[in-house]
């Protein structure tokens, strides 16, 4: 990676934004190598430089990976001028770093969200050639039969223009009705017509597992972390 502007390199570490940056570097209160820096547009290499920010060490980062557990009645989006977005669930400082969802769930739909600034691993994720496995749960109101499972093997024809890749179901409990299915595509509401298709409803869906990467369970609905180093290097994250 080559040089870049400081008021840029402290930006993309979410300090602040642009404005409120130029004001913090003059006034002083930023380091370059130990050296007071009062220039915004001076380069700094990220790899090699120490920058300090009232003599606390700001570590460069290109991308951040953060797991969310999504709540059920948050829009899977960036901005919104109506609804809650899964973005205002986190603080400024991500927001400031400019990440956003990878993929979507549905509006009522819980669960597993990466949520990331790297764009290249995001198109890696959800590109159908790559047949990255979602792991979902769901809750139905009946049994459709066991046919249901060699129905979604062999790809569950939605309606004359649309036919779901074949999929993989395991109903892991009748008696309330719940299953899991592993789909390799990511169509508007997709699970649920697939379901609807062979005669049942879900009344509550979770996603599992997007690749090897596994939902945390000790995240609350709304609750989000940062990656660690292993469940990154299960997605293929650098």
């Amino acid at each position: 990676m080559g040089s870049m502007r400081l008021d840029r390199f402290l930006k993309e570490q979410g300090i602040a934004a642009r404005s409120e940056l130029k004001k913090i570097i003059k006034k002083g209160r930023v380091k370059v190598d130990g050296r007071v820096c009062t220039d915004p547009g001076f380069h700094v290499d990220p790899e090699t430089s120490r920058v300090t920010l009232d003599d606390t060490p700001v570590e460069y980062r290109r991308y951040v990976y953060l797991m969310l557990n999504k709540p059920a009645g948050v829009l899977t989006a960036t901005t919104d001028m109506s609804a809650r977005t899964v973005l205002d669930l986190l603080p400024e400082k991500y927001r400031r770093m400019e990440v956003f969802p990878v993929g979507r769930l549905d509006k009522d739909t819980e669960g597993l969200l990466l949520i990331t600034n790297n764009g290249s691993l995001a198109h890696e994720l959800l590109s159908p050639k790559k047949r990255v496995p979602k792991l979902y749960e769901a809750h139905l109101d009946r049994y459709p039969g066991d046919e249901t499972i060699e129905a979604f093997r062999k790809g569950v024809v939605i309606n004359d223009e649309f036919t779901a890749l074949p999929a993989g179901l395991r109903f892991i409990s009748l008696d309330p009705v719940i299953a899991h299915v592993e789909v390799y595509e990511g169509k508007f509401h997709q699970v649920k017509r697939m379901f609807r298709a062979v005669g049942a409803e879900v009344t509550y869906l979770k996603r599992l597992k997007m690749g090897k990467l596994e939902l945390d369970e000790n995240l609350r609905p709304g609750e989000y972390r940062e990656l660690t180093e292993e469940e990154k290097a299960l997605i293929g994250a650098e």
